[in-house]
This record gives C-alpha cells, sequence and structure tokens, in this order.
C-alpha cells in the first residue's frame, strides 16, 4: 500500500484491515488520518454496529448465580489437562491450571457468532492510522483490577511488553511483527505492526491478558508459582487444590458487566474445573454429580455407558451440538528431527500400518470419519485437482515438492477392515525396501545395520486400546514400536524439549489462519523449544507458503492459499491422520438454561449459560 498522503475513499476504507462499520475519520498523529472503530476483524467486516447493545446469541438480562463445574475441554499455552502445579499460565514453566484466562481482561472481546470479528472489553475503541500499521487504543476509564485500583494504558503497555519478551514461546512467536507498544497517557495505548505484518495479529494483541504494573514491580513474571496474581476479568481465583480442581469466584462489581460485549455471559457465581488422570474415573465421578457438565470425547463411554438413572429418569440430559470450526488436524504426529523418520517413505510406510476403519468399527463404536487434511471440515481443505489460482502459487515450486502436490492430495487410504489388511501392508514393506530398509536376519535395517525404533509417547492410557492393534502391524513389517505412558509433566517436559519419536495431538486451527500458522508448522518453530511444530516441519516451500496465508488480502485468496499449503503438507506425510466427527457431544445435569441456540463458531459454554434455580430444585 502506498505511503502517500491522499484521499480515503471508501474502498480503500474497507481495505485498511478492520471493521470499517461505523468508523470515524479522525486527524492523527502528525496530521495524518485515522478511523476509530468499536470493532476489528481480518477483512473489515462486522456485524454488530457502533451502538450495539449485546452479541445476539446472548440473554442479556440473563440471572446470575449458582455453579458450572466441568473437566476442562481445551487447554492454551503451558495448561495441562490432567493436572496443574501453577497460576501462571501465560509462560513455559510450569503445568497451569485451565480457566485463568477468565481472571483477565483483554483491550477486546471475539464474538462468536463471526468468523474473527472483537469489539471493545478494556478498550472503547481503536483507531487505525491509515496506513494499518498503528492502533491506537482508547482505554475505558472504568476498567478496574480486582484490588480497585485502575487498569491503564501503562497497564496494557507493560503486559504486551512483557508477553513479547518473556512470555510462552507461541505468543512471542506470534508477536514478532509487533514492532512497538508505547503508553501514550494513561488513556492511550499505542501498538505499532511490521509493515508485513498478517492481518491475524492485531487480532491475537487485543485478546491477551492485561496484567497489573504494580503487581510485578516486585514479582519475577517467569516463575511458576500458586500464588494468585492481581486479574481484572470476570473471574478471580477462589479455593483450589493443586492437581485435583480449582474454583473461580465471580467478581459480583466487576466494571464490565454491562459492556456490550460482555452483556449477558459469566452467569455463574463460581466455576470450578475438575482434574481427573482417568477417564473411566472421570466418568464416574459425573454419574454421581461431582461435577455438572461433560463434553464427552471417548465414543466407548458415549455409545455404552449413559444408561445409569440419572439419565433415565432425566436429571441428566445429554445432547448432540453442531460444530461448524475446522477440525483441524488430529493424529500420531512423527518427530522428523529425527534421523529415522526424515525419510518421507519411511513416514508413508507407518502411517499404512494403521487400520482406521477396524479400529472405528471395533473399538471407537463407528462414531467417526477419518481426517484427511490439516483444515478438515472447513472450506480451506484441499480438495480434487488444484485451481488455476491454487496452481499460481505452487507452480514457483515444482522440482521442490512432490509431484503429487500437483494432482489428487494425499488420501490415507482405506483398508479392507480386517485389522490387517495385507495390500496396505505390502505396500508399506515395498516402501521401507525403497527407503533402505531390507529384511536381515529376521530384522528389517538399513546399510548401517540400523533397525527402525518408534516410541510412541501418550499422557493417558485412554488411547492405549487405538495403539496395541497398530503396533502389531508395524510390527509385521519389520518396525519395532511400543508404547510409553508418562505422567502429565514429565509429558508437557519432553513435549517442550521435542523428546519422543510420535506422539497424539489435535491442532484445531481458527476460521481466520495467519500467523498462528508459524508456531505450527514454520522453520522457525521447528527450531524453538515449545511450540506447536510437533512434526518438526522445516521447509521453506512451507515457509513461503504461510506467508501467503499470512499476506491474503481477501477470504478467497486465504482459502486458496490455505489450500495450497495443505497439498504439500499431505505430500510431506508428516503425521498419521486419526478422526473427527462434525459435533459436539454434550452431558449435564439439568440445573442449567441458556440461549435458544448456540453461536456458529463456539459452544459458548459455559460463558452463555446460566443457574436454574427451578430446576436445580427439582433435581436434587
Amino acid at each position: 500500500m502506498s505511503r502517500r498522503r491522499r484521499g480515503l475513499t471508501r474502498r480503500r476504507l474497507l481495505a485498511i484491515g478492520a471493521g470499517a462499520a461505523a468508523a470515524a475519520v479522525i486527524p492523527g498523529a502528525g496530521g495524518s488520518q485515522e478511523l476509530e472503530r468499536h470493532g476489528i476483524s481480518a477483512f473489515g467486516d462486522l456485524k454488530y454496529p457502533a451502538d450495539f447493545t449485546h452479541f445476539a446469541y446472548v440473554k442479556p438480562d440473563a440471572p446470575k448465580g449458582g455453579t458450572f463445574s466441568q473437566i476442562g475441554p481445551n487447554r492454551a499455552y503451558n495448561q495441562s489437562f490432567l493436572t496443574f502445579n501453577s497460576l501462571n499460565a501465560f509462560v513455559l514453566r510450569g503445568d497451569a491450571a485451565q480457566g485463568m484466562e477468565l481472571t483477565f481482561a483483554a483491550l477486546m472481546l471475539r464474538a462468536l457468532d463471526e468468523p474473527d470479528a472483537m469489539y471493545g472489553l478494556a478498550a472503547r475503541a481503536v483507531r487505525i492510522s491509515a496506513d494499518g500499521r498503528t492502533y491506537r487504543y482508547l482505554m475505558r476509564p472504568e476498567a478496574r483490577f480486582h484490588d480497585g485500583t485502575r487498569l491503564t494504558a501503562l497497564d496494557a503497555a507493560f503486559s504486551l511488553s512483557t508477553l513479547k519478551e518473556k512470555g510462552h514461546p507461541i505468543i512471542r512467536q506470534l508477536m514478532r511483527d509487533v514492532d512497538g507498544i508505547e503508553a501514550v497517557d494513561e488513556a492511550t495505548l499505542a501498538v505499532r505492526f511490521s509493515e508485513k505484518r498478517g492481518r491475524e495479529i492485531p487480532l491475537f494483541v487485543a485478546s491477551l491478558p492485561i496484567f497489573s504494573r504494580a503487581y510485578y514491580a516486585n514479582r519475577n513474571f517467569e516463575e511458576s508459582t500458586l500464588e494468585a496474581p492481581l486479574g481484572s476479568g470476570p473471574y478471580k481465583v477462589g479455593r483450589f487444590e493443586a492437581g485435583r480442581y480449582i474454583e473461580y469466584d465471580r467478581v459480583k462489581d466487576w466494571w464490565g458487566t454491562e459492556v456490550p460485549a460482555a452483556r449477558g455471559l459469566y452467569n455463574f457465581d463460581a466455576v470450578r474445573y475438575e482434574y481427573y488422570r482417568d477417564r473411566d474415573v472421570a466418568f464416574e465421578g459425573f454419574t454421581a454429580r461431582s461435577y455438572l457438565f461433560r463434553e464427552e470425547f471417548t465414543s466407548r463411554i458415549w455409545a455404552s455407558r449413559y444408561d445409569f438413572p440419572a439419565i433415565k429418569d432425566g436429571r441428566v440430559k445429554r445432547e448432540v451440538l453442531p460444530d461448524q470450526t475446522p477440525s483441524g488436524a488430529q493424529g500420531w504426529f512423527l518427530n522428523t528431527r529425527r534421523d529415522k523418520f526424515k525419510d518421507p517413505r519411511v513416514r508413508e510406510a507407518i502411517g499404512l500400518a494403521f487400520d482406521f476403519e477396524w479400529t472405528n468399527k471395533n473399538v471407537m463404536y463407528g462414531s467417526y470419519d477419518r481426517t484427511h487434511s490439516y483444515f478438515q471440515n472447513s472450506d480451506m481443505m484441499a480438495m480434487g485437482k488444484p485451481s488455476a489460482e491454487e496452481l499460481a502459487l505452487l507452480e514457483p515450486f515444482r522440482g521442490k515438492v512432490p509431484e503429487e502436490v500437483f494432482g489428487e492430495p494425499f488420501l490415507p487410504p482405506v483398508s479392507d477392515g480386517s485389522g490387517q489388511d495385507r495390500r496396505l501392508l505390502r505396500r508399506a514393506a515395498e516402501l521401507l525396501r525403497a527407503a533402505g530398509y531390507d529384511i536381515r536376519d529376521g530384522k528389517r535395517l538399513n546399510a548401517r545395520g540400523e533397525g527402525i525404533v518408534l516410541e510412541f509417547l501418550i499422557e493417558e492410557s485412554s488411547f492405549q486400546p487405538h495403539h496395541m492393534p497398530y503396533i502389531k502391524n508395524l510390527g509385521t513389517i519389520g518396525i519395532e514400536a511400543s508404547l510409553r505412558i508418562v505422567d502429565p509433566v514429565q509429558y508437557r517436559a519432553r513435549l517442550d524439549d521435542y523428546d519422543f519419536d510420535a506422539t497424539v495431538q489435535r491442532f484445531s486451527f481458527s476460521t481466520t489462519p495467519g500467523e498462528s500458522m508459524r508456531t505450527y508448522l514454520s522453520s522457525q518453530a521447528a527450531a524453538t523449544k515449545g511450540t506447536q511444530n510437533l512434526s518438526g516441519v522445516a521447509d521453506p516451500v512451507v515457509d513461503a507458503l504461510i506467508e501467503n496465508i499470512v499476506e491474503a488480502k481477501t477470504r478467497p485468496q486465504l482459502i486458496v492459499a490455505c489450500r495450497a499449503l495443505d497439498r504439500v503438507l499431505r505430500a510431506g506425510r508428516y503425521w498419521v491422520p486419526h478422526w473427527y466427527k462434525g459435533t459436539h457431544w454434550i452431558a449435564y445435569w439439568d440445573v442449567f438454561a441458556r440461549p435458544p441456540a448456540k453461536p456458529r463458531y463456539g459452544r459458548a459454554i459455559p460463558e452463555t449459560w446460566w443457574w436454574d434455580a427451578a430446576k436445580a430444585g427439582t433435581t436434587g
């Protein structure tokens, strides 16, 4: 974009990179023009006008009270599903408690009925420079920390600067295109982005927690600690027992209650997270009403164990909710940093030994479909032969990527469902021979006399039934495979250090991927401790295609770029794809009420639900 000063046409206003609805053109620093707006989005579209009063998917006057308890369904940064030993959730050290994000306010809050739009929370508005590089956030004067002190631009600037320098490696990498952070005064925060920053980074910055500068004046931000930090969000840390449970108490005089983006949200007086090391024990805890809400992730339990008395008499409800977000990539990720996995023929052979059809039928009650793509369940998934637009991105790399990239994308083959499809196992053996591994003295060895030893690393036993037939098939083709189950703390440490052969993970990309793709798949992430690039993908072609995603100016361009990248990744055989379903399986004790429809891009649980005293009285 030209940096010469010129008039701002309507077309130009819409192209700057954040929602232009109801935006005001005002004089900026040095005589330049800025757009002031109440929300931002990746491509400039906003559903809600500046005078909106609440999101459409909430009940704005929902009653407050009661308790919501669950096993947390997701984790971020250093959080663990199975335990916690720290309340610092934004650094690499320690295993943090789930839900800590509830205790902090951010500059803006996500609208879950739009792909990526955000609206003001701690910031009432943002002014964006004509070149799209400087965002000046105007802070709400009523924003407060839990001790009553004001939350100002000084705190926001301290928070962003600290996270950029000392935060979790994922945060630091995503903030690499932040060139400057400054509190102009107590009411104005200025964030300067690099010239070629992607569209996702302003959204990410606006979502980060705001810490108290005074609180951390004499504390080490990077330490693992069980001291509850001073927050500014709708909840604060309540009772907890490390590794077992943690409760968050609603701040009853929270300053953000009547902010339009937060109205109707955060209705429970207490939100509690329970921790179990075993899924079967966790299920028994739910049937005994040790916690009240459960999203089910184990098909065996969903298919066979929801017949306990409280289900039969209606005290517990179970439902299937649509999930219209990208399912992402779940599977066994192979660590290509290790020499034995550097050859894609070896990786493909390992994948051919997994019989999904047998596993789905016999272990998972036929509940799932096979995952093919890194962008499964979305329009960003590559299908068929490349379009002309995809070829335009891929042609410069012809000769640097497998030729299959220019044809149909790779699909895991469908087995005969026997559990040991001989056709696929013969193909796997052929690939291993082509990679230099022959059968000698009953073992498959390379020219140096080295075999292939593969250890699967997991942190919970529920995946054990999926591994054992797979390990048997790998033995059939001469790969010595085993399963190691370690405690959650050791598991997290080994993943951060990339000390594993293969492990199970699920990566869910956003509806508008951008800079975050670098943390999953870039060469820089492959060499950085603690990132999400578990496979160690370090390919200049992948790096270049990620930049096409980051620099896409329209959603159609983004879709094309993601499909092109998907083709290259699938041709690389970096993982053994698992399975997915486009639904949420939920069950809950019938003590809640909720709006009539969930938003398209999120569960919105527990944020939009509330306690129903009448139902609670009936169910006991």
